[in-house]
C-alpha cells in the first residue's frame, strides 16, 4: 500500500475514534484506563508528542479540546461522573502492579 494512502486511512480511523469517544460521553476515562490502559487524556498526550517529534508545538489543553470536542473543563463538568470506590481501588491496584 502506498504510504500516502496508509496515512490517509490512519487519519480517517483516528477521526472516527475521536468522533466515537465524543459521542459516547457515558464512557468514563477511568473505565477506558481499566479496560484498555489508555483514555482521552492519553490520546491528547500522544497527539502533543507526535507534534513535538515533528518540531511542532501544540499545547496539551489544545490537544485535549481536539480529543474531547470541547474544552476539557466543560466536558468534565457536563459528563464526568464521580468514580466509585471500587473503580478507584481497581485503578490503584492496576497502577501498583505496573510499578512492580
Amino acid at each position: 500500500m502506498h504510504q500516502d494512502i496508509e496515512t490517509e486511512l490512519e487519519a480517517a480511523t483516528f477521526r472516527a475514534l475521536l468522533k466515537h469517544l465524543q459521542t459516547h460521553t457515558e464512557v468514563q476515562n477511568i473505565d477506558l484506563m481499566l479496560l484498555a490502559d489508555f483514555c482521552r487524556n492519553c490520546l491528547a498526550k500522544w497527539y502533543v508528542a507526535a507534534a513535538k517529534e515533528r518540531n511542532l508545538t501544540i499545547e496539551y489543553e489544545d490537544a485535549r479540546t481536539l480529543v474531547y470536542g470541547m474544552p476539557y473543563a466543560e466536558w468534565k463538568q457536563q459528563f464526568q461522573l464521580e468514580a466509585t470506590p471500587e473503580k478507584l481501588a481497581a485503578m490503584a491496584a492496576k497502577q501498583q502492579a505496573s510499578h512492580e
